[in-house]
């Protein structure tokens, strides 16, 4: 997926390092002096340095849309200096994430892209974004919020090591960052740390500085330019928090939500088997009917839409057992078009406003969840959009299409599939990488378990 996160600092940072971990593109966009206390593990530092490196991933600073690009290609993360996220424009993510943390809505749209998360007070979900992440220290950090807000802001960090506020370095005055004491140094209480404006800072613990500003910055009283870390262990000034590694699996976790809700899945399980000699899904591979890995793949995806096109009583009284609508086809031999319309109509009739449909064939039983979940991800809910799983250039199933697909879909006649409709826009199609044994159905009889 192609991700845009607004600010760089220490926890959007988390949040791309987990995002990064799972394979996507991102672009990070940064004020032109960076705020951020703890810039030894923030991509920010790029902005200054014009590349860091975090925990073995590589940001670099880029100039243009082109150059992003460029870094994109190479395997690393693109950080830019775009206090208005101007990018987004040029970009066109399928996620935008606002992790400024600047306790309020500095100028984030719900319709700035397919998904839009928020990070922290300051924001609604539903009105600002389509999700809120809590960001407060407790037992709902790392929360996903879809209606409503964050915990307010309270103006006091959470405990580390038994303190709270004593850990906070402030800027005593108006003025320059002028350090005294660097970042991974040891420190008493009462010892000066910092000057800002000339104005002294002290320690008002003992510990590790964990986080300060880079010399240089205009800061103004009261600001957080540091913090000391209690725990006085050197290794955790140098590793991503427990707190932004929490959030990013938030992010993560919101994001595969979102790009499932409101979307619907249908299993074609009413062929009439003629190749394989038998009714094939209703026999055993690797001990149990075929038909039943499919449905334990619909089982994993509760917020979407579900529906089974089957003839079979078994398929039918398992699918909904388990919460799964079943729709009776008992003329097949009108080809896999009736099934694909009975099933569309049925979902659509659910659900109105669906944005799109995964369309799984049910003799397909090696097919994994996980792939399942990144077609998800490929597909965004974008309306345009097609995604394949394939191989290669080999196209299989399942087959993702979104709603701009639908009347045509309907509009199939005979023995004809979807596949129709995919090699109609060569252009929008986006492969999702699955093995071979994943896109191999099982259109002929073997003996034994040679399947397995």
């Amino acid at each position: 997926m192609k991700i845009l996160i607004k600010g760089a600092g220490d926890l959007a940072t988390g949040v791309a390092y987990e995002l990064f971990a799972r394979g996507h593109q991102i672009i990070m966009t940064e004020i032109e002096e960076p705020l951020t206390v703890r810039r030894q593990v923030a991509f920010s530092r790029a902005v200054y340095r014009e590349s860091t490196v975090v925990e073995g991933v590589a940001a670099e600073l880029a100039q243009d849309i082109k150059a992003a690009q460029d870094i994109l290609a190479q395997g690393k993360i693109a950080v830019m200096v775009d206090p208005e996220a101007a990018v987004v424009d040029e970009y066109r993510p399928d996620v935008m994430i606002d992790g400024i943390m600047a306790k309020k809505n500095k100028g984030t749209k719900i319709t700035d892209a397919p998904v839009v998360i928020c990070l922290g007070p300051g924001f609604t979900a539903g009105e600002d974004c389509h999700a809120v992440i809590e960001t407060k220290r407790g037992d709902s950090l790392g929360r996903s919020i879809y209606e409503g807000q964050a915990i307010p802001n309270t103006g006091v960090p959470g405990l580390i090591g038994g303190y709270a506020i004593e850990r906070l370095i402030k800027a005593s005055a108006d003025g320059t960052m002028e350090p005294v004491k660097h970042i991974g140094d040891e420190v008493r209480k009462g010892e000066l740390l910092a000057r800002t404006g000339d104005e002294p800072v002290y320690a008002q613990i003992d510990g590790i500085i964990r986080g300060m500003l880079q010399p240089g910055v205009k800061v103004k009283k009261g600001l957080k330019i540091g913090d000391v870390d209690p725990r006085k262990n050197p290794a955790l000034v140098y590793r991503i928090s427990d707190k932004a590694r929490k959030i990013g699996v938030g992010v993560c976790d919101a994001i595969a939500y979102l790009c499932r809700k409101d979307c619907g899945i249908l299993l074609l399980a009413a062929g009439e088997s003629r190749r394989y000699g038998g009714h094939k899904l209703l026999e055993s591979i690797q001990g149990q009917p075929m038909y039943k890995y499919s449905l334990k793949h619909l089982e994993a995806f509760p917020e979407c839409t579900r529906a089974v096109v089957t003839r079979f009583a078994d398929i039918e009284v398992a699918a909904e057992n388990q919460g799964i609508l079943a729709v009776r086809n008992d003329h097949p031999e009108e080809g896999i078009s009736r099934s694909l319309r009975m099933g569309l109509q049925k979902l659509l009739e659910i659900n109105p406003d669906m944005r799109g449909v995964l369309c799984m064939v049910c003799d397909q039983p090696y097919i994994k969840t996980a792939t399942i979940e990144r077609m998800f991800l490929n597909a965004a809910g974008v309306s345009s959009r097609i995604v394949c799983a394939g191989n290669g250039e080999r196209q299989g199933n399942p087959v993702w299409f979104g709603r701009d697909y639908f009347d045509e879909l309907m509009a199939l006649k005979g023995d004809v599939g979807g596949k129709q409709v995919v090699r109609r826009y060569p252009e929008r199609v986006v492969i999702c990488p699955a093995s071979l044994r994943e896109l191999m159905d099982i259109d002929y009889r073997l003996e034994g378990e040679k399947h397995a």
